[in-house]
């Protein structure tokens, strides 16, 4: 460090300065500390210029002196002969602070003494809930896990572990309230886009024997043979969760999105609103609910569920339009050369209605990419069929959309063509060209008849 004196008309004044280098890699200096005027050191120190000058280098060098030690390096000394004291914890795991701030952020602490306020019990439910949530981010585990892992935390609980099971019935009865106050408190630290609204189901399976009376046996997406339990998920416009609830396994998951968007409407604050989902959820009822009192739905449309007129009409080549800039186009020379425009996005729209929502307009979409994109999963899928033929196989015979052995035709015959018991493989022509009808194709329907056909399906996208 250096003396650095700046002179006025009538004064002088000394720093102390320090030199670095900064971030553009350029030589440059920042003031440590001001000693002060020459006339006030000279009075200080009862001396001339040159001892001022004398007292401030000595300044310097003290500054510099401390900076040294300041960044000198400190050695510890570990004795290899020294026990460690037994059952003593000497590290802790910090990651979850981050976490806590956040927790606080939510209010959530709030919402644990409003319900500690309507119940009996002892145990702190905002210390269990705040440690079951830190644990289940960074080390996802069962609750008696859990409770082993909060314990090597910076503050370990203070709770037994079977608090932690008296809290769950609690949390299980309080769940709407506290989706509720999260959902609002969330505002608080962002925007909420509550314009639109996504719902769609999953389950979970568990591994038991016997079904009860909420993990029952049905379809689950797992494909495991065990009792399931579903969830519905409502998330907003930014792909944020909002709300959920759970049924029974058993159930159809059709039902499962009016209880729940009714209880958003009379706990969240809003009630207008967009609601996304796809076909298995896009129920006339769901529709019907969401047609009335501001709200709205955009649905996607299966094609190959649709009536033959319908249908033909859809997919029709007349009345397509690029998406982009709303231009007329000839679909029929995009669909012969789809790698020729793959950038772009092409669409018609159909009236459409049912007996309960008849005033309903579908819009039909044809990505060139995503038909390219078809066809070469589908050609795959065909050699593996063809390779099934030559094994004398059919395959597992489930026929999803990934097997190939839906494209594999069986018939018995015999060397005259008569039934037998010998079986002829064969690849389904015929099923292939009716899958292929369908690539590139893509249909929502909506109530939203006077919005832009591009807000819609960048909506339905998503």
């Amino acid at each position: 460090m250096r003396i650095m004196s700046s002179k006025s008309k009538n004064s002088e004044s000394f720093y102390i300065t320090k030199s670095f280098i900064d971030r553009n890699g350029k030589s440059t200096s920042k003031i440590i500390r001001k000693l002060g005027t020459l006339s006030e050191l000279s009075q200080m120190l009862n001396t001339d210029r040159d001892g001022v000058m004398k007292w401030c280098k000595e300044q310097a060098r003290i500054e510099t002196e401390k900076e040294k030690e300041k960044n000198s390096n400190v050695i510890c000394s570990l004795s290899p002969t020294m026990r460690i004291p037994l059952d003593r914890q000497r590290s802790f795991n910090c990651g979850y602070l981050f976490l806590q701030s956040l927790y606080y952020d939510l209010r959530l602490d709030n919402v644990c003494r409003n319900i500690s306020s309507r119940h009996d019990f002892e145990f702190s439910l905002d210390a269990i809930l705040s440690d079951l949530i830190y644990a289940r981010i960074l080390e996802p585990s069962s609750k008696q896990a859990s409770y082993q892992y909060c314990q090597s935390l910076l503050e370990p609980p203070k709770y037994k572990q079977h608090h932690i099971y008296r809290a769950l019935s609690i949390l299980a009865e309080e769940n709407d309230y506290i989706q509720a106050e999260v959902y609002k408190n969330s505002n608080f630290l962002l925007n909420r886009n509550n314009r639109i609204l996504y719902y769609d189901c999953t389950n979970y399976f568990f591994a038991i024997e016997d079904e009860d009376d909420f993990r029952k046996y049905g379809k689950g997406k797992d494909h495991q043979p065990s009792p399931i339990v579903q969830m519905g998920l409502f998330m907003d416009g930014d792909g944020i969760p909002m709300a959920f609830d759970l049924f029974p396994g058993n159930q159809n998951e059709q039902p499962s999105m009016k209880p729940l968007e009714q209880n958003i409407i009379r706990n969240f604050g809003f009630e207008k609103f967009v609601v996304c989902t796809d076909g298995g959820l896009g129920s006339e009822d769901n529709r019907l609910f969401n047609d009335i009192e501001g709200r709205a739905f955009i649905v996607t449309q299966s094609l190959k569920k649709l009536k033959n007129d319908e249908r033909e009409a859809a997919m029709s080549d007349d009345g397509w339009r690029r998406v982009s800039d709303d231009k007329p186009v000839d679909i029929r020379e995009i669909k012969t050369s789809p790698e020729s425009f793959m950038n772009s996005l092409y669409y018609k729209e159909e009236p459409y209605g049912t007996k309960k929502v008849p005033g309903q307009i579908m819009y039909v979409t044809y990505s060139p990419s995503y038909a390219v994109y078809q066809k070469n999963i589908r050609d795959k899928q065909i050699r593996r069929a063809e390779e099934l033929i030559k094994a004398g196989k059919k395959g597992n015979g489930r026929h999803n959309p990934n097997d190939p052995g839906r494209f594999v035709r069986n018939t018995p015959v015999t060397k005259d063509g008569e039934a037998a018991d010998k079986t002829y493989y064969s690849l389904d022509i015929e099923q292939i060209e009716k899958e292929a009808m369908y690539d590139g194709y893509y249909a929502v329907c909506t109530n939203l008849i006077e919005d832009n056909v591009r807000d819609i399906l960048t909506v339905s996208e998503r």
